[in-house]
């Protein structure tokens, strides 16, 4: 029995490397976010993406000081895409447009 359970374990540790090379082959997109100039508007932001599923990670900064924020999301594409997150932004009340 405890060959089988070790058989069964190596075979999935064998498994996993290939799943953890695919979440870390995505793609990056920058975001121009609109109508954020509060405090709490980078954060709400960065969650709302955080949540979204596919994304790897957010970073939110405001370069300019001014209401617009950029976001910087790692993303699977086979799960979202940047008309995506756009969207699930934008229905936040915070429009966005790929970073030119």
């Amino acid at each position: 029995m405890q060959k089988l359970v070790f058989a069964a374990a190596l075979a999935l540790g064998l498994a996993a490397p290939p799943l953890v090379a695919l979440a870390s082959d995505g793609s990056t997109v920058i975001l121009d976010v609109h109508h954020a100039g509060c405090v709490l508007c980078g954060p709400i932001i960065k969650s709302t993406l955080r949540h979204v599923p596919g994304v790897n990670s957010v970073s939110v900064s405001q370069p300019d000081g001014m209401a617009d924020v950029t976001a910087t999301i790692a993303y699977d594409p086979a799960q979202t895409t940047p008309a995506k997150l756009i969207k699930i932004v934008t229905d936040r009340g915070y429009p966005a447009d790929v970073k030119q």
